[in-house]
């Protein structure tokens, strides 16, 4: 067990009630954002897992399909997909007594489901490490200092005095939680805890290696023929320390992209040294998509909330256009002048 030296619940108001309430069997539904991610996923995975072993029935909805590579997690069989099964999505939502939200700020992000996290009476808990979360859980832990919402369940299960159930299936959706919202534990909030919270994980049952292999080394030969064309397209504004990639509707088609397969692609310029800012804009058809990351103090979010009505983390952060492609990329193009010297350190 991890000691308790370390500052954890922020934003949360009467907390003890909820381990009151979990002391007795409920129905609960669990959900995440639209388009989840391995953090979405592997925290709600993993809250699932824990729930049922202290008796609770337990749904998990996810807004949208995710990625082959993450369908090897236990529990996966179980998941609901809101698009696929609307019907059992809803019940799962009209029957909860207790509705928890991981891994988003704000119902929008949940996309279609946003409408039963409004409409439920149950109790609400939000755990969440994004910026700015809004006003609509009974419950709030916020810690933006977190690695990953994974990292907050395991807060959240050592605050419930259970970590003696953590065990292979739990650890297995945490550690992927962890793994791929800190890039592999590269990024800066991959804290001395962080590594302190995974060598847990190994302990009980985790296979590190095999997961990490599943995650990232599990390519289709299309995805990874994406990667080198996205590469060798890639633009350079070099009077910026920036980097661009975008991607049209043909070449989506062209590649056969699925769910998860642009996953990681906007990491790649930030490997060119000098390059501190990297966007790579999607044209989904029915929305223009982009990610940013940076490296160093470069705020992305703060730069997508101011253009592209997006927002995350300071290193990484998504937005959206509804404008056309060739637009969207002038208007990032012309952001850049702006943030000459914040790019330039």
């Amino acid at each position: 067990m991890i000691g308790n030296s370390y500052p954890r619940f922020i934003m949360i108001e009467n907390f003890d009630g909820l381990k009151v309430l979990l002391s007795t069997p409920h129905n609960i539904t669990i959900t995440t954002h639209q388009n989840p991610d391995g953090d979405a996923m592997g925290s709600s995975l993993a809250l699932y897992h824990y729930l049922l072993k202290l008796g609770h029935t337990v749904h998990f909805i996810a807004p949208t399909p995710y990625a082959d590579f993450l369908k090897w997690m236990p529990g996966n069989d179980k998941v609901i997909i809101y698009n696929y099964n609307t019907a059992d999505a809803k019940k799962a939502a009209e029957q909860a007594e207790i509705f928890f939200c991981l891994d988003f700020n704000a119902p929008h992000r949940a996309g279609d489901v946003s409408a039963l996290i409004e409409a439920t009476t149950a109790t609400k808990v939000c755990i969440d490490h994004h910026p700015q979360p809004s006003d609509f859980a009974d419950y709030l832990y916020s810690r933006t200092s977190a690695s990953s919402t994974a990292e907050m369940i395991y807060d959240f299960i050592e605050y419930m005095g259970d970590l003696n159930m953590l065990d292979e299936a739990i650890g297995s959706c945490i550690y992927t939680g962890i793994l791929t919202d800190t890039g592999g534990f590269q990024f800066p909030m991959t804290s001395s805890r962080v590594h302190k919270i995974v060598a847990h994980c190994i302990d009980a049952g985790v296979n590190n290696s095999h997961i990490y292999h599943t995650v990232f080394n599990s390519y289709t030969e299309n995805r990874l023929r994406l990667v080198g064309h996205c590469i060798d397209k890639m633009k350079i504004y070099p009077e910026y320390n920036a980097a661009l990639i975008a991607l049209d509707r043909d070449e989506l088609l062209r590649f056969q992209v699925k769910t998860g397969d642009t996953e990681g692609i906007v990491n790649y310029p930030l490997k060119i040294k000098g390059i501190n800012f990297s966007a790579f804009i999607v044209d989904r058809t029915e929305l223009i998509k982009i990610s940013f990351r940076s490296v160093g103090s470069f705020d992305v979010n703060q730069f997508s909330r101011n253009h592209f009505k997006g927002g995350g983390h300071t290193n990484a952060a998504g937005g959206a256009s509804h404008d056309t492609l060739f637009n969207t990329i002038k208007k990032f193009e012309a952001a850049l002048p702006s943030y000459k010297e914040q790019l330039n350190y």
